[in-house]
């Protein structure tokens, strides 16, 4: 082999790695900074100290380490995250996941377990980030639905899918460029199912920690956004007025709980000048009847989009719900002073003066008793309201209430859904049937999405991750680094020295490690490239077939686990996961360990390498 010397070029590109990671670790500095400081630092040294060839020409250019910025991979990602978006905006999943929900209410695990092991057996034969890309959606609105924070499902949804790629030939792009690279160096045709059996106990037993291991030390997370949204646990008071068209009317209680209205609490039920009070034992549904209900805004807003007509504004009015016009939820607090305090809100004229409607009402000093339409307001009590965004921002300079902005919401525009479904169909069709190249169906998909309102310019940005962005670009300089510089096959090769005179099984298992090691620094496609000639020169020199030694290389390139840029599935969920590089090397690492683990007991054994 080939005697690379090291230089100080390889040792300064070492250190910048070593401290990209712990600055990735150390969750006191934001991703964004720890990825443009070590793009900084990488082009500062290349720039004191440039790697020359021969010719004297410089081999890793400004231009080289900034290119990442550019790349396919990371447009697709933007353009796949902008695309998702529309389905949530639009509440698009929102059937489906009911229909879930209901098939395994009895056993919710059951059915998130299924949704990953579908999802495992489809990466098999398809290219797993469209496959991620259509259940990723799917397992948020069944976890939200579920009782589940979207963290503990999306990680776990990238990592089987990574897993379910080592079954096939066709299993991800890493197998078909490591393949690829095998057979142009005059190795012989590797078959569809050649590796099948091995792909299948590695997936098998990673599936195993996935659904065993991972759930129990992911973080319940989320996001700060969801939380000031109404995310967390409360509930605000609603008033629903029943007419004949409406679904309850006609319902009777069971238990005390009426069949409609599982997710919320009954408080009361005005009917007529009587007010019924918990338990209701015996008590039907009729029309005319006002119940007061305690719900969360998640509840609430799920219920408003579903039946509109179903919840009516604390002023005793319907809501308005004009077709094609984006409303907001945000809360808002009465003001020490208010002229709204003391007067009920039909009194105050809140609604044809700013053109928001009351939809609920909070107060933490007692329980309320009465209808919402006759209740006396008070300073401090928090209004739940809705209008257009224009209308809602306008309460900033409304003297009687605080606008709380951060809590601002979209409502989900269920018109739009059949628009959001069919460009989400249409860019994964194009795209698994490769009628275009993935990044172009992402690209088009998410123009449509914008062209067509199921997104507005404002939404469409807030869905792209900027940590995604800027760590994307800053590890592929970190991976032209260390090509450039020779650091990757030095390593290889310095591994590979200090092991010879052991058995083959010992040093397929080092190299094996040294893969999937630097499959989370370096890209997995990269990683591929790289080490597939590597591979065939050891096998050729400790005398096995070379396949061995690419099976190596194949299923080490596809343990990107550890971190969130060494596979494009992991960064498609770490926005909707809300997930920190941590997350990654806490839950990830093992999984690498688990999987070599498999690999050094089973594929040295199926081989008769023992």
């Amino acid at each position: 082999m080939e005697i690379i010397e090291p230089t100080i070029q390889m040792w300064l590109t070492f250190a910048v790695v070593f401290g990209a990671i712990v600055a990735y670790a150390y969750d006191r500095i934001p991703l964004e900074i720890s990825s443009i400081a070590t793009i900084a630092l990488l082009l500062f040294v290349f720039e004191v100290l440039p790697v020359l060839d021969n010719s004297g020409d410089r081999m890793i250019t400004t231009r080289d380490l900034l290119k990442g910025f550019a790349d396919p991979a990371l447009i697709t990602i933007m353009a796949l995250l902008v695309t998702g978006q529309g389905l949530i905006q639009t509440g698009a999943l929102n059937g489906p996941a009911r229909l879930l929900v209901r098939w395994g209410k009895n056993f919710p695990r059951m059915v998130i377990l299924a949704s990953l092991v579908v999802v495992m057996v489809i990466s098999a034969v398809m290219n797993n980030t469209p496959v991620v890309v259509i259940f990723i959606p799917i397992l948020a609105a069944l976890a939200d639905r579920l009782g589940k924070k979207a963290s503990m499902v999306m990680m776990p949804l990238s990592f089987v899918a990574i897993l379910g790629g080592n079954m096939t030939k066709i299993g991800s792009s890493t197998n078909l460029l490591a393949i690829g690279a095998f057979e142009q160096g005059g190795g012989h045709e590797i078959g569809f199912f050649d590796f099948t059996i091995p792909g299948v106990v590695l997936a098998g037993v990673g599936l195993l920690y996935v659904i065993l291991i991972a759930p129990r030390m992911l973080v319940d997370r989320a996001s700060l956004a969801k939380r000031m949204a109404g995310g967390g646990g409360k509930q605000f008071l609603f008033q629903m007025e029943l007419t004949p068209d409406v679904g309850l009317v006609g319902q009777r209680a069971v238990a005390g709980m009426f069949p409609g209205l599982k997710e919320v609490t009954v408080r009361m039920i005005q009917r007529g000048h009587e007010k019924l009070l918990p338990p209701y034992d015996d008590i039907t549904l009729q029309t005319g009847d006002i119940v007061l209900v305690a719900a969360t805004r998640s509840v609430m807003t799920e219920l408003l989009n579903a039946s509109p007509d179903l919840v009516s504004s604390a002023e005793g009015e319907d809501v308005d719900d004009k077709a094609g016009e984006r409303r907001v939820i945000a809360e808002a607090v009465i003001a020490p002073a208010s002229r709204m305090d003391g007067r009920t809100l039909a009194q105050t004229g809140f609604r044809a003066e700013t053109g928001c409607s009351v939809l609920g009402v909070q107060r933490r000093s007692r329980m309320i008793r009465a209808a919402l339409s006759a209740l006396r307001l008070e300073a401090g009590d928090v209004l739940l309201i809705m209008g257009s965004r224009n209308n809602v921002l306008a309460l900033r300079d409304n003297r009687d209430v605080m606008l709380m902005e951060s809590s601002a919401s979209d409502v989900p525009m269920k018109e739009f859904a059949w628009r959001a479904l069919a460009i989400f169909g249409g860019v994964v069709a194009t795209a698994a049937l490769e009628i275009f190249p993935i990044v172009v169906s992402a690209l088009l998909g998410a123009t449509l999405m914008m062209v067509t309102r199921c997104l507005n310019v404002r939404q469409a940005a807030r869905a792209i991750d900027r940590r995604v962005f800027t760590i994307v670009g800053a590890a592929l300089a970190l991976g032209t680094a260390l090509q450039g510089t020779g650091g990757a096959s030095w390593l290889a090769h310095t591994m590979i020295e200090s092991l010879m005179g052991a058995p083959v099984w010992v040093i397929l298992s080092g190299f094996f490690l040294l893969v999937a090691i630097l499959t989370n620094v370096l890209s997995n496609n990269a990683t591929a490239v790289l080490f597939t000639p590597i591979a065939v020169s050891v096998a050729t020199e400790l005398g096995v077939d070379p396949m061995i030694f690419l099976l190596a290389v194949i299923f080490g390139a596809n343990c990107s686990f550890a971190t969130p840029m060494s596979y494009q599935t992991n960064l498609l969920v770490m926005a909707p996961g809300h997930y920190r590089f941590v997350d990654f090397m806490r839950v990830g690492t093992p999984l690498i360990f688990v999987v070599w683990l498999t690999f050094t007991l089973f594929v040295p054994w199926y081989y008769g390498l023992f």
